[in-house]
């Protein structure tokens, strides 16, 4: 007779992990609140900033059975503080004893740069991908006011928002961010059928691999966001040198809402092109994409607009301005895109710029690609080589924003980049 096989006690699920950002916070508060009649056994963290800069966070954790708040006093008053000193580890106490917890951001932070911290910050010598499943980004948007945060330019401190330190975005740059990085957008408010059609145009080219929902429809099924395409971010945080076009949004025009794709493989004029620059801010919610200079031919810079501010800053060096060696260190997507896209001249620097805009015509778009190619060296100033266009006057400097200050010091180093720009430096916590 054979003894009976011993059975091995089963490995728990990983604690799934639900990151929720959005401005509103009625509609954030309602989306709780339904996300807990959905799954009472989810547990809600959430950190309340409005008192970092003095150095005092407010904790909240809702749970089955508890709704507590506790005052943490932080030696330093800030974002990467409340990360590293409590965030991450009550999320690492958490792990492994319940099923779901739900990271309920302040409606200041935008949940990439939290989800880089998930992916690469230590906390007891792990990261917190390690210990649990980050299924993905919740975002709440508000049906009749985001569109009008995110194609304004008013500063995140008008909507009375946690003064983070040195913190110089706009409110568009906040309500953009949450909803590009989510994978699913919750709808709440109401508005009218025409402004909802064209909130979802615009959310369809920003998002378009995000699921899109009515409040009303967020169920426990929706929630595990089995169904996601396979394009989800997933709370994995951009490339820079990865495709702009992710996820393959609608490029037709829909309710006056359309994507304009700019590409040119010779350099800008940093000139013309700071004169040409406006222009990608009116009525614009989004642009992104990689350019290069004549003035600094080696450099990768990053632009990044929303509403009505741009920053652009230096995200590393092209390929061809690099050993051959480096080849060996990147994606193998970049080099495959580099390769297809070899210029006998240029190697892999090429002009890519991907712009939404929700309130320009045809005719608009034509303004703003003519000033774009008007602003790439002409065939006489091209035929000047490297040598003439180092000496062109450049108003970028390594980091610039637009609007300009006028006695702003463009002379910045790289270590200026801004923080929410996609690509982060080894060793650099959000």
């Amino acid at each position: 007779m054979f003894p009976s096989p011993q059975k091995e006690n089963p490995v728990p699920p990983p604690t799934e992990l639900l990151v929720l950002a959005g401005l509103p916070p009625t509609g954030v508060e309602r989306t709780i609140l339904r996300i807990l009649a959905a799954d009472p056994e989810a547990v809600v963290l959430h950190h309340d900033l409005r008192d970092v800069a003095s150095g005092t966070v407010h904790r909240r954790v809702r749970g089955p059975g508890t709704d507590t708040w506790t005052d943490l006093h932080l030696t330093h008053g800030c974002v990467s503080c409340t990360l590293r000193e409590d965030l991450l580890p009550q999320l690492r106490a958490l792990a492994g004893t319940v099923r779901r917890v739900v990271l309920h951001l302040d409606p200041a932070l935008e949940p990439e740069q939290v989800c880089w911290a998930l992916r690469h910050v230590l906390v007891d010598g792990v990261v917190l991908t390690d210990l649990v499943d980050l299924r993905g980004v919740l975002t709440v948007v508000d049906a009749r006011t985001w569109l009008d945060d995110a194609a304004g330019d008013g500063p995140v401190r008008d909507r009375g928002l946690a003064e983070l330190p040195d913190d110089e975005r706009t409110l568009a740059q906040v309500a953009v961010g949450q909803a590009e990085f989510a994978d699913l957008i919750v709808r709440t408010g109401s508005a009218e059928a025409w402004e909802l059609a064209r909130l979802d145009a615009v959310l369809a080219r920003l998002a378009p691999a995000a699921a899109r929902i009515p409040l009303a429809e967020l169920d426990a099924a929706v929630l595990d966001l089995d169904d996601l395409p396979a394009a989800a971010r997933r709370g994995v945080p951009d490339d820079v040198h990865g495709p702009l076009l992710r996820g393959a949004p609608p490029l037709t025009p829909d309710c006056g809402v359309r994507l304009h794709v700019f590409s040119a493989r010779r350099p800008f004029h940093p000139g013309r092109l700071h004169d040409a620059i406006d222009l990608l801010l009116d009525g614009v919610v989004r642009t992104r994409g990689r350019i290069w200079l004549a003035t600094r031919p080696d450099d990768v810079l990053w632009v990044e607009s929303a509403g009505g501010g741009l920053r652009v800053g230096h995200v590393g060096e092209w390929l061809a301005a690099q050993e051959a060696d480096a080849w060996e260190h990147v994606p193998r997507e970049r080099r495959a895109l580099a390769a297809l896209g070899w210029h006998p001249d240029f190697g892999d620097r090429a002009q890519d710029l991907v712009v939404l805009a929700h309130d320009l015509d045809a005719d608009g778009i034509d303004v703003l690609d003519t000033a774009l190619h008007g602003a790439l060296l002409t065939d006489d100033e091209l035929a000047g080589g490297p040598a003439a266009w180092r000496v062109l006057p450049d108003p970028f400097g390594w980091w610039h924003t637009d609007p300009c200050e006028p006695t702003a010091d463009l002379s910045a180093t790289t270590d200026h980049l801004p923080d929410h720009l996609p690509g982060h430096r080894a060793g650099e916590t959000p």
